[in-house]
């Protein structure tokens, strides 16, 4: 059985852990992390084998890396590039209850937890998280290192840009494109293409203005002040 290392001990790794170990594909090793308070440590009865930068000290293992925002992820990804680990390093992580159809691909380093669906046609990129009860249906694309959390449903033909996030339970509307490094806060229900990095909310969604400056209060003077 194929050796697993879960970089960066999150909540999100610990979630992997559980699933990978009701499954028969790997067999978890332990983690890598940059907190000095971790090493050494055990997370959920695995220990903390030491920092990032230690990847290449296990040259037959596996990664999957477990940092919950796209941004992190990929900055990891960065940095074990340059100690040489490949895309061919990279595990990918299907919960044994995700569904996923002959015809859908799963790209490396990619998380898939319980209940997730994929129907048809759909293309999954590297290092994308779906975390429980994601359904993804016919023609989804999602570029790499998206974030997909709990509950999300996607209709027909949905693009998710690189890095994205979606929020608890967010819909997004057929043939719908979330730009790349935008945000979808939870439970809004996306009509419309979002842009790149706005982060949008509500229902309809709609985007979230930044904050204003603060209303200036006049102030009472006196005659000949």
């Amino acid at each position: 059985m194929t050796e697993l290392i879960l970089v960066a001990a999150s909540g999100l790794a610990r979630e992997v852990l559980a699933s990978v170990h009701a499954g028969e594909s790997y067999s978890v090793r332990g983690f890598l992390d940059d907190d000095p308070a971790l090493v050494g440590a055990t997370v959920d009865g695995m220990r903390v084998l030491g920092r990032i930068d230690d990847a290449g000290a296990f040259p037959k293992a596996k990664f999957v890396v477990c940092a919950g925002k796209g941004v992190a992820r990929q900055a990891i990804v960065g940095r074990l590039g340059d100690l040489g680990v490949g895309t061919e390093r990279y595990a990918r992580v299907i919960d044994r209850t995700a569904v996923v159809s002959d015809n859908s691909t799963v790209g490396p380093g990619s998380i898939l937890l319980g209940n997730v669906v994929l129907t048809a046609g759909v293309e999954i990129g590297a290092h994308v998280v779906a975390m429980p009860h994601v359904t993804f249906t016919h023609d989804n694309q999602v570029a790499d290192f998206a974030t997909v959390t709990a509950g999300v449903s996607l209709g027909g033909g949905v693009r998710v840009g690189r890095g994205a996030y979606l929020g608890m339970n967010a819909s997004v509307r057929e043939r719908c494109t979330i730009g790349a490094g935008a945000t979808i806060g939870m439970g809004a229900a996306v009509v419309q293409d979002v842009p790149d990095c706005e982060t949008w909310v509500g229902v309809p969604a709609r985007p979230m203005m930044p904050p204003g400056p603060a209303r200036q209060v006049p102030i009472d003077r006196k005659e000949g002040d």
